[in-house]
């Protein structure tokens, strides 16, 4: 549930080391079911549902951080 509210206030997952973030979008701020954004070093993105940014946190052992275009929040 923590890490669940930190994603909705827009708090940054990742690991500045392997360059992997986990953040929900500014533009999804209100929608009902909001996308989520995994980044993955060299540049690659994707859309994914909360459960899976949820696992990929905890299995990647994603801390908020600050992204290196983002800041430290993605609102």
């Amino acid at each position: 549930m923590i890490r669940e509210a930190q994603l909705l206030r827009g708090i940054i997952f990742g690991d500045r080391n392997t360059d992997e973030y986990v953040y929900m979008p500014a533009s999804e701020i209100g929608i009902e079911t909001p996308l989520y954004v995994y980044e993955e070093g060299g540049g690659s993105r994707r859309d994914i549902d909360l459960a899976e940014a949820l696992h990929l946190i905890r299995v990647r052992d994603l801390r908020p951080t600050i992204h290196p275009l983002l800041g430290r929040t993605s609102c």
